[in-house]
């Protein structure tokens, strides 16, 4: 007898037959599936387990320490857990500017700090703190964003060190243990606690004040005992550091913004492989975005904080904040010299493009 008819849907006679265009996707779906996990292993294999150390000067709880907070957290999942940043708050290990000297040392890999504390790597950074320079943190956020913040970060290899991000301090206002300043006169003779910059010493005593250069973390001594009168201070740092405790007056002046600046150690960033690099420098970019909007937000809850604490608030009419723009402008003049006036005329010509805008 000859062999059975076989329907011909029948699974033998299908054998020679091209796969159904279902199998075809399926197929295909593992083969993208498979390379597309051949490049993830390929990526983390880049990867090193490491542990970084970020430090800052202000305490946990603090936006600024919130923000270095939100960096590891976006480095621990970009990294897949192998690369742990800790955090070192409230100035833990030394002063910022020791922190650079340790950073461009390598014995300490990250730290966010006022840009303008870089000016004696680069000297351009000083330009950030010129007086009344912005009107706004928006303004501050195009500027610092676009080709003049790049030109300042780019400078920084040079000095060991390397420039992620800008994040937000806010502008700065002045607190005084006793005597209030309610007009621009009123700040002569003061002993007046600056940021140990030639730029900050310099503006301060164009005021008719007193400059005390001093670290960060001696300033809550230093007025508690009566060595310094007052200080400035973005709003942000005042419940920070307490000051509220030893001063009974707070004057709105907004005289500097204060960006800050997000750096690694070269000597750090140079054992990184490029994948490692490529996670930090997108935490920091991201985690500006976070750290700017909280400090904001918490910076417009400050006032009520510091009146109710007992400090009394004074804000300059407009006729007195004049006065203190006509004193500061020897110093922008002594400044655009010094930093070099086709920079310096750069960084305004900015300012104005970004004020034509609104």
């Amino acid at each position: 007898m000859g062999a059975p008819l076989l329907p011909v849907d029948c699974p033998k006679i299908n054998q020679g037959r091209r796969p159904m265009p279902s199998a075809i996707k399926i197929l295909s779906a593992f083969l993208v599936l498979g390379v597309f996990s051949l490049g993830l292993d390929d990526a983390f294999a880049q990867i090193q387990t490491r542990t970084l150390r970020f430090t800052a000067a202000s305490n946990k709880g603090h936006p600024q320490v919130m923000g270095v907070e939100k960096f590891a957290e976006l480095v621990a999942q970009k990294s897949g857990g192998k690369i742990t940043v800790r955090a070192f708050p409230g100035g833990s290990l030394g002063p910022d500017l020791q922190v650079v000297s340790a950073m461009q040392g390598g014995t300490i890999d990250l730290n966010v700090m006022n840009a303008s504390l870089l000016a004696g790597n680069v000297k351009e950074m000083a330009a950030l703190d010129l007086p009344f320079l912005f009107n706004s943190s928006a303004e501050a956020d195009a500027v610092i964003d676009g080709t003049i913040g790049k030109q300042l970060i780019d400078k920084l290899p040079a000095k060991g060190l390397v420039g992620l991000a800008y994040w937000d301090l806010g502008f700065r206002e002045m607190h005084t243990r006793n005597k209030p300043i309610a007009k621009a006169d009123d700040l002569r003779g003061l002993k007046m606690r600056v940021i140990p910059t030639p730029i900050y010493v310099d503006f301060m005593n164009a005021l008719g004040a007193n400059a005390v250069p001093m670290p960060f973390t001696e300033t809550y001594t230093a007025m508690e005992q009566g060595s310094i009168d007052g200080m400035t201070n973005p709003l942000l740092n005042i419940p920070d550091g307490k000051y509220d405790e030893v001063s009974k007056h707070l004057t709105l002046t907004n005289h500097m913004y204060t960006p800050q600046i997000v750096i690694v150690s070269k000597r750090t960033w140079d054992k990184l492989s490029e994948e490692e690099r490529k996670i930090l420098q997108e935490a920091a970019t991201e985690t500006a975005t976070y750290q700017r909007a909280l400090a904001r937000a918490e910076a417009a809850k400050v006032l009520d904080q510091l009146k109710k604490a007992g400090m009394t608030i004074h804000e300059l009419p407009p006729e007195e904040v004049s006065k203190l723009r006509e004193k500061s402008q020897s110093v922008v003049e002594k400044f655009k010299k010094d930093l070099g006036e086709e920079f310096v005329t750069q960084l305004y010509a900015e300012v104005e493009k970004v004020r034509g805008k609104k």
